[in-house]
């Protein structure tokens, strides 16, 4: 049978999930709402009970034409007559269960890496439920967390092999966060199918609202990371937006919380009290859990780089991905030592970055392309021609489908769509500690107040910051680097300042070009 796998509901017959609510009034109403498949998982209740909750939830996908899977017990399956099952890592094999069940069975298995989801393919699976892709009460003892990053590289593996097979991605997924999950997870070729949930829809006090609102949300998957791309693209119209966004962020004064090296965190204070937004150095991961409910966005920069770092970063990064908070990643002299390369891998294997910020060794390390070790952090000189920088740019974008900004002394701004040259900005910025990292909290803040298109956000903080940089070494008192800072803090609040006053004057020494 054709099997609509687009919103997968499992059950759960728990106090703590399901209440006092009735489950199949509940798979009902789900079914009502805009459910393709239903789960029946129930892991602790008798053989008995287990059959006569299958038959009643049975007779009611029946009657909508839903398939009824059971997790795990296939004799369960049998006797009610259910459609398939699903087939946990530590349940009954795939081969068994197709021999007890019969070729039309419909049965999937749930694949929590590369080599599980090859073997289940290759073994004849129906479909594979791929996760967990964040963490979840429903289900304790999961293997690993694999987040968006984990599941694009299994659809990646699954789209060169020979079997089409259909993927569903579970693990703490809800209304707020299937189509970030959707989008960012889509390898090239392939895509999940669908999205399977639990508690979004089983916990809700009104379950059929629930599944509707799922139902549109996947419905309406963006095929970009900005809607409003195509009608932003002339530079003319990005800058015509920019005020708009710098006096908003004012208003809002979004948290910009910092995960970034001890050199920094007081200038990179300084540089978002400045603009207009809240700054936070919280470098433990725990915190986020707390932090992302404020709206704000997060700064993960690697100019200090340890093993307790990078379950820090990688703790905070998936708090904010569960609920679409913005996360900015500057991966700090990524090619200058193998803990470093290393540290890149891990971190983007872990999770999803809006924004990778870095200078031209840094792009290639991330690309996987480095020119051979960096010297320290800073940047060095690009013998690189516009042409193959702006490859580099607009390749990592589109693979990683975020934005990039590859910084020197032309900036290009890349979402793998669009791409433009920024050449604004001052010498002075290359001699002072920390002006690239300020530059990467600078963008998070407008990230947090704009993600209708965060090219745009981006372009937004980096003209403020740039441009402010250029008025600072205009003036009479600073003669160095040294004069330099806070000159640069007085015209980043004073630009901020105009902005408030809908004065845009300031814009007018933008340098910005499409290519």
């Amino acid at each position: 049978m054709a099997v609509d796998y687009s919103l997968y509901l499992v059950t759960d017959s728990t106090q703590a999930i399901l209440g006092d609510k009735d489950l199949p009034s509940v798979v009902e109403a789900a079914i009502e709402g805009g459910v393709t498949i239903v789960q029946y998982r129930d892991k602790k209740t008798d053989t008995a009970d287990l059959i006569r909750m299958g038959k009643q939830l049975h007779a009611i996908t029946k009657k909508h034409n839903v398939p009824l899977l059971v997790n795990d017990h296939v004799g369960i399956a049998q006797a009610i007559g259910a459609e398939g099952v699903h087939l946990g890592q530590e349940d009954m094999d795939l081969q068994t269960a197709r021999r007890i069940l019969g070729p039309d069975a419909i049965i999937g298995v749930t694949a929590n890496n590369l080599p599980e989801a090859v073997v289940a393919t290759s073994g004849g699976a129906d479909y594979l439920g791929i996760g967990t892709v964040y963490a979840t009460p429903t289900k304790e003892n999961t293997k690993s967390i694999i987040g968006t990053a984990g599941v694009k590289n299994i659809l990646h593996r699954l789209s060169t092999m020979d079997q089409a097979i259909p993927t569903v991605a579970i693990g703490g997924l809800n209304a707020s966060n299937v189509q970030r999950v959707m989008f960012q997870s889509k390898s090239p070729s392939k895509g999940v199918d669908g999205v399977a949930v639990v508690s979004a829809i089983v916990a809700a006090s009104d379950s059929k609202a629930a599944a509707a609102a799922l139902r549109k949300s996947i419905d309406n998957v963006p095929t970009t990371m900005s809607p409003k791309a195509k009608e932003n693209q002339k530079v003319e119209t990005l800058l015509s937006q920019v005020p708009a966004i710098v006096k908003k962020l004012g208003k809002m004064s979004p948290l910009c919380h910092n995960m970034t090296n001890l050199v920094v965190q007081n200038f990179a204070a300084n540089v978002a009290l400045s603009i207009g937004a809240n700054p936070i150095m919280a470098n433990y991961g725990e915190e986020a859990k707390d932090l992302v409910g404020l709206g704000g966005a997060l700064v993960i920069n690697m100019g200090t780089v340890t093993p307790d770092g990078l379950l820090n970063y990688t703790a905070a990064m998936r708090a904010y991905n569960e609920i679409g908070g913005p996360v900015l990643f500057d991966p700090v002299g990524a090619g200058a030592t193998k803990v470093r390369r290393n540290a890149v891998k891990t971190l983007m294997s872990n999770g999803y970055f809006d924004v990778i910020k870095g200078n031209e060794n840094e792009i290639r390390t991330v690309l996987g392309e480095s020119m051979g070790q960096q010297k320290g952090v800073d940047s060095g000189a690009s013998t690189s021609e516009e042409a193959e920088k702006v490859r580099l740019a607009k390749q990592l974008a589109a693979r990683e489908r975020n934005v990039v900004l590859m910084t020197g002394k032309t900036d290009y701004l890349s979402d793998g769509e669009r791409t433009y040259a920024i050449k604004n900005g001052h010498a002075y910025l290359g001699n002072i500690t920390g002006s690239g990292c300020t530059l990467g909290t600078t963008i998070a803040a407008f990230l947090a107040v704009h993600k209708e298109d965060r090219l745009l956000a981006a372009l937004a903080g980096i003209m403020m910051y740039e441009i402010a940089a250029e008025q600072a070494a205009a003036r009479d008192d600073v003669k160095g680097p040294g004069t330099f800072v806070p000159g640069f803090l007085d015209q980043l609040y004073l630009i901020a300042a105009d902005a408030s006053q809908d004065d845009s004057e300031w814009l007018k020494a933008a340098k910005v070009e499409k290519l």
